[in-house]
Order: structure tokens, then sequence, then C-alpha cells
């Protein structure tokens, strides 16, 4: 199955993260690649990718930002990713993403949901937010 192009771009800026990782960026360099990250995107997408920023560091300030596989993430003291916002434009989607990992702490009887659509944004999607991301540091 071939790749398609978002894929291989995708795939191409995971290479690049790995190897500036190797090369023990600091944080500041890591915030200035997620900014850059998220200029590049387009106006819609670019309004939520920075909401979604200055709601992270206002919730949960002890996350570190970066990339991951291209999108604007935030990772714990481990280095694990804990949240991430896929922009629409990524995958030419008709929402953008805002995902969960493994170090997120939503667990919740036997399911629970790790990733949300986000087309828009208002007091209630700002507070469904700031909810997810607390529990998801907590």
């Amino acid at each position: 199955m071939a790749m398609t192009d978002g894929e291989k771009q995708a795939l191409k800026e995971t290479m690049a993260e790995r190897a500036k990782a190797r090369k023990k960026m600091t944080p500041e360099q890591f915030e200035q690649e997620l900014l850059d990250k998220i200029a590049s995107m387009a106006p819609a997408d670019r309004a939520i990718a920075e909401k979604v920023h200055a709601l992270t560091k206002k919730v949960a300030p002890q996350l570190q930002s970066k990339t991951w596989y291209g999108m604007q993430a935030y990772c714990d003291a481990n280095g694990k990713t804990v949240l991430f916002f896929q922009d629409a434009g990524k995958f030419k989607s008709r929402y953008s993403t805002l995902g969960f990992q493994d170090a997120a702490n939503l667990d919740e009887d036997l399911m629970w949901a790790t990733s949300f659509a986000v087309i828009g944004w208002n007091d209630q999607v700002e507070a469904h937010i700031t909810a997810l991301i607390k529990r998801a540091n907590s």
C-alpha cells in the first residue's frame, strides 16, 4: 500500500524531529519549533492551535512544547507525549483533532475517548479542553 503525500510529509517531519532530539535542543528551541508549526497552519486551524497552546501553557505549564510527527504536542518530564493537536490541513481532514496518548491519565472504566474533533472554539469547548488537560495530568 502506497503512502499518501501527507503521510510521506509526516514521515519526513518525524525523521527531522528525531534528528533534532539527538542534538539536545533546549526547551526554548522546542517551543519555537512548535510556534513556527502553528504559524504555518491555515488561518482557521491556526486560530484553534493558538488557543490550545495558550490553554495548555496555562493549565499544565509543566508540559514541554514540542512537535511530534509534525504536529503540535506537549510531553511530560519523561519526554512522553501527553497530548497533541492535529490541524485539519495536515491530512486534509474536515476537522482538527485534539488527541491524548498513553501518558495521559484519562482512564475511565473499560473504555474511554482519546481523541476529539475540534472545528471551532467557544466557552464550552474551552471548558471541556481545560477539564481534559487537567485530568490528563492528574
